[in-house]
């Protein structure tokens, strides 16, 4: 990922501009680009292309739409190296989604005919999701597993058999420690431990997980090719900076004036996280999981069916450009804000996609197997073995898929058996469960 350039000094561009500043801003070419600069929040790296290929002064375009960015800046608790403030503006195209998150992520799950998820179904989708979100958020770290691969090892509950497993099991491991803890208020000490669950067993040395960094480790953000991204700030500093960073996550956003909505929150504390880089390594993740639990503690519960580390996986070098654009244009954040909105914006319209495709399954196994009377966990197992006929299916496995007791899954399974519908072998010490031709045959006579 190329290095992005520092945009002018605006203190020094008005000085060297004063004299046409005015004539250009009434001119309307120029109000023209400053309104669509500001309409995506363009950075210096792009604006001084667009102002060229419009025959417009670079200098003087980004002299326009820095000083109508700087009239509304807000400042958080926070600084860089240079003790400059984090500050961010709230665009309307930014406005419109967190708005959309407000109505979308904060309520109920339901199916396009405005039909209650039933407290299986939504086990079921919530286990999946979390399993899609430490897989991409491992692979962003440079997990090499195979998804196909990954989701089996996580459902089976097998143990990992390398580095790039245990860190997806650490990353899954580390979202349902998030999820048992969303009550709490947010320490160093809580962290740290996160940290350590992510980066067990898989850091060269060891002894650098759940721990902080010292003045000794030498650590820095390059990109593949060698290129020095980031420097994270000293190691001396982190205590204090972490002090910040807590307390401002755990401020009533209900009486903090001025008001910042605990979306904007959310993401800040994942920015920050990531830009002080308090560990030696699984800042990123730690990062990520930060976003998570701040979003869940403020009762966005519908953020749990969402896997917004495989979006990022996607494009990964718009998520770094994000952070970099931010450090180079003094310290705004508002670039990664719309950054981050725009993948919540996809990862609503997934989910949306991903719960009418489930409502059509469940019509489907309804219809096909109304004959038999399964419940909706068995249901899921049996539209399953239909699907890939050579499937297996362990007790483990099911428990896990759908959040529920290894009793629970058991009796599942033996009843679909009594049936007819599953047969039953031992592997191992285990059982497995393979389709019969009953299920088939039950599908083609619907």
């Amino acid at each position: 990922m190329r290095r992005i350039p520092t945009p002018p000094n605006i203190w020094d561009a008005l000085g060297q501009h004063a004299d046409r500043l005015a004539e250009v801003w009434a001119e309307p070419r120029y109000q023209e680009a400053t309104r669509r600069c500001e309409e995506k929040y363009r950075h210096w790296d792009t604006i001084r292309y667009l102002a060229r290929s419009e025959n417009l002064d670079p200098e003087l375009l980004w002299t326009m739409v820095k000083s109508t960015r700087m009239s509304r800046i807000r400042r958080l608790p926070f600084v860089d190296t240079a003790q400059q403030p984090l500050g961010f503006t709230i665009p309307d195209r930014l406005q419109q989604e967190i708005m959309m998150i407000d109505q979308q992520l904060g309520g109920r799950i339901t199916f396009d005919d405005n039909s209650p998820v039933t407290e299986s179904q939504r086990n079921r989708f919530i286990v999946s999701s979390l399993m899609e979100e430490a897989i991409a958020s491992s692979q962003l770290e440079g997990a090499s597993t195979v998804h196909r691969v990954a989701k089996e090892m996580l459902r089976r509950n097998r143990p990992p058999r390398d580095r790039s497993e245990q860190m997806i099991v650490n990353n899954y491991r580390a979202i349902l420690f998030i999820r048992g803890n969303i009550d709490i208020h947010l320490t160093p000490e809580f962290l740290i431990d996160l940290q350590r669950i992510l980066t067990e067993n898989t850091l060269d040395d060891e002894e650098q997980s759940g721990r902080l960094r010292h003045n000794g480790d030498s650590v820095v953000v390059e990109d593949p090719y060698g290129e020095l991204l980031h420097t994270p700030p000293d190691a001396s500093t982190l205590p204090e900076r972490l002090g910040w960073l807590c307390d401002f996550a755990n401020e009533d956003p209900h009486q903090t004036k001025p008001f910042i909505h605990p979306v904007i929150r959310a993401m800040a504390l994942h920015f920050q996280l990531a830009y002080d880089h308090p560990f030696c390594d699984g800042n990123g993740r730690t990062a990520r999981a930060l976003f998570y639990w701040s979003m869940l503690q403020q009762k966005y519960w519908l953020f749990e069916f969402l896997a917004i580390s495989r979006l990022i996986y996607k494009t990964p070098s718009k998520y770094g450009r994000a952070f970099q654009y931010v450090e180079t244009d003094q310290f705004d954040l508002t670039y990664f804000l719309y950054y981050h909105a725009e993948i919540l914006s996809q990862a609503r319209l997934e989910l949306q996609r991903y719960l009418a495709k489930k409502q059509r399954n469940m019509r489907l196994a309804r219809d096909a197997f109304s004959g038999l009377d399964v419940n909706d966990r068995q249901r899921a197992v049996l539209m399953a073995a239909v699907d890939r006929p050579t499937r297996e299916f362990t007790i483990e496995q099911h428990q896990a898929d759908q959040a529920i007791s290894y009793h629970t899954a058991r009796a599942d399974l033996l009843n679909l058996e009594a049936k007819g519908c599953l047969e039953r072998r031992k592997v191992g010490k285990k059982f497995v469960f393979t389709a019969t031709s009953k299920i088939r045959d039950h599908v083609s006579h619907s």
